[in-house]
């Protein structure tokens, strides 16, 4: 009998069967890494420090978008705070949080961390959706609600969240910049930017509504030109405005790379994981203050630690390299999700960052059994097939992804490759 969509997304059984296409980690996450012949050192740091905004801010910044889930769905607290406190001790203090990642649990799980620390110990970083807000007394009701399920009398960073073209013009239609600019004067904001998803054309109009301090762009070397981030990151520092970056791992994409791009890498530092080999691009950026990454691993933030105590900028050679990779790795990608979630939920139950997330690892790995097995897995009515092109995925996708006809060709090579 098929699984309903509800069915499907509250089993736990299904996640762990998904994990290794979409980085739902079938082991549990409140269990710490093995120790053994084959265990590397644990890091020391101290993680390398920067300025931005005046502050001296860890160059490596904890996102909290992507926390350790229970068998629930919800976030794994232990786990999650065993993390947090790891990364403090290691001289992190950047915490990244919104009002929708993990349907608003972030926030409250990041608040009930930190509010028992120093308050000058940490900062803690959110941002306004003015698409959720849509208001002006909706901006009051999130900012509200932020702090509050913080439990901060304040925020030392906030962003306007994913600005563009559209939420840009939604965010002048509601007054959101004057605002968040009445709240700095209150003290409940400290440092005022944004985070952008858009082309670089769009961030003109922003650029002169006001002097930020800082902005976050998604920044990494499959995206330098792909993305057009090469022209963000150039518009920011020309202006003088520090640079936060987002994705450095693509959404995990350029940690997991294929076979021929790891070969490449792993000849010329056989000790260096592919993750640090990107961190280590973006940090190459003189502009760059600060990293994000989505740490649900201990092994993954131990690995990052590393990276980034202290972190070393790429040579010339190791430059190169990176190249040599990334051109390996490009032949294989089929689309470029980076499994933000942004584009669910579908009102079709399409479930579509797990069908990008299978797909591609078919396309690195070309394991068709494993493919099969996986999207036999979702049940009928989250399928690709189920697709009624209502385009709202389109709207809310940052990669600006042409959706529906991704999940066609999936459809389609879906029925050929189970007719062979």
């Amino acid at each position: 009998m098929n699984m309903t969509r509800r069915e499907f997304l509250k089993s736990a059984a299904v996640l762990a069967a998904l994990a290794p296409f979409a980085r739902l980690r079938a082991q549990d996450p409140a269990t710490p890494p093995a120790e053994g012949a084959d265990a590397k050192p644990r890091a020391t740091g101290p993680i390398t420090r920067r300025t931005m905004a005046g502050e001296s801010v860890s160059l490596l910044g904890f996102g909290c978008m992507r926390l350790p889930r229970g068998g629930d769905g919800k976030i794994d607290r232990p786990a999650a705070e065993r993390l947090w406190s790891r990364y403090l001790e290691a001289g992190g203090n950047y915490f990244d949080t919104a009002y929708m990642y993990h349907d608003g649990e972030s926030e409250v799980a990041v608040g009930e961390f930190l509010s028992k620390r120093p308050r000058d110990s940490y900062f803690l970083v959110d941002k306004m959706p003015v698409w959720m807000a849509r208001t002006e007394d909706g901006l009051k009701r999130v900012f509200d609600d932020q702090l509050a399920r913080t439990k901060a009398e304040y925020f030392d960073f906030y962003l306007m969240h994913s600005l563009g073209w559209g939420n840009w013009d939604l965010a002048r239609k509601i007054h959101a910049l004057e605002f968040l600019l009445e709240r700095k004067k209150e003290g409940r904001i400290r440092h005022l930017g944004f985070s952008f998803h858009d082309a670089p054309e769009a961030m003109d109009p922003i650029l002169d509504a006001y002097d930020w301090e800082f902005a976050m762009i998604q920044l990494n070397y499959q995206d330098w030109t792909r993305y057009r981030s090469k022209e963000q990151y150039e518009k920011l520092t020309a202006k003088g405005i520090d640079v936060a970056v987002m994705e450095p791992l693509r959404g995990g994409a350029l940690a997991r790379l294929n076979d021929p791009a790891k070969a490449i890498l792993r000849q010329a530092d056989p000790d260096a994981s592919p993750a640090s080999w990107a961190f280590r691009w973006v940090a190459s950026l003189p502009g760059v203050k600060l990293i994000n990454s989505g740490m649900g691993r201990d092994s993954d933030l131990e690995d990052n630690i590393r990276t980034f105590s202290p972190v070393k900028e790429l040579s010339d050679d190791e430059r190169g390299t990176i190249a040599a990779a990334l051109a390996a790795f490009q032949q294989s990608q089929a689309v470029p999700c980076t499994a933000c979630r942004y584009c669910v939920p579908c009102p079709a139950g399409v479930a579509i960052p797990e069908i990008f997330a299978l797909w591609n690892a078919y396309k690195a790995d070309g394991e068709k059994g494993r493919f099969l097995r996986g999207y036999e897995k979702l049940p009928e009515d989250a399928r690709a097939s189920e697709c009624v092109r209502c385009m709202r995925c389109t709207k809310h996708c940052p990669q600006k992804i042409a959706i529906p006809d991704e999940l066609a060709k999936i459809d389609a090579e879906y029925l050929a490759l189970k007719g062979d």
